[in-house]
């Protein structure tokens, strides 16, 4: 197993259902979105792993060279590695593996991206908070029907507006169903942000969407 530093917490009869895959940002750790998630889906199971690589001592889920640089194949191996952890974590803890959920933030919500983008079948579902586009891939992924929540801010010094856009213009044009939410914020996650995305969860056909493209 590609083992991960990582918090697992079952659901609970009250969810429907769903597991959480919750993402830090840089310098988080596998606690750091924990209060997220009762607030995003309540019941609903939760694995949060810590990211592998140290960047000045932070937490992050692959390397960067400097801001706004990233080490694409680091990138690629870590996406690849995450879902596999995904797969056999379903195995141990005994949750649904087509009812996955990832949610994350800023780094979390790049390596959320990259793994709909290199292991679709991985994830239900995505909920990114202040996500960028990172890497193109050769041929686009089939996602259609794939449920992608996207929130920006619109005063991010670090998302440009133009590469949310871009983001939200590729899985779209892989199939996938993107919701795209402009908050007034920086790249602070406000409170307003989480229960527009708990509404979205709501929303959704989650039987659908959960046995479709993750099947």
């Amino acid at each position: 197993m590609p083992e991960f530093i990582h918090e697992f917490a079952p659901g609970n009869a009250t969810g429907r259902g769903l597991t959480l895959l919750l993402l830090h940002g840089t310098g988080g750790d596998e606690r750091a979105l924990l209060p997220m998630a009762p607030l995003l889906e309540p019941g609903a199971a939760v694995l949060s792993p810590r990211g592998k690589v140290l960047e000045q001592g932070r937490p992050r889920f692959f390397r960067r060279l400097a801001e706004g640089v990233f080490d694409l194949e680091d990138l690629k191996l870590r996406a690849h590695e995450l879902a596999d952890f995904v797969e056999t974590a379903s195995a141990r803890y005994g949750f649904n593996p087509r009812r996955v959920i990832a949610a994350g933030y800023s780094n979390g919500a790049n390596i959320a991206a990259a793994v709909l983008l290199l292991r679709p079948r991985t994830l239900a579902g995505a909920v990114l908070f202040r996500p960028m586009v990172l890497i193109m891939p050769d041929e686009l992924p089939g996602l259609v029907g794939m449920p992608v929540f996207i929130s920006a801010g619109r005063q991010d010094p670090i998302v440009r507006p133009e590469e949310t856009k871009r983001l939200a213009k590729l899985l779209g044009d892989a199939g996938a169903d993107v919701t795209l939410n402009w908050s007034a914020n920086g790249h602070w996650l406000g409170p307003e942000e989480i229960a527009l995305a708990r509404q979205w969860l709501v929303s959704l056909p989650i039987a659908s969407a959960a046995s479709g493209r993750a099947s």
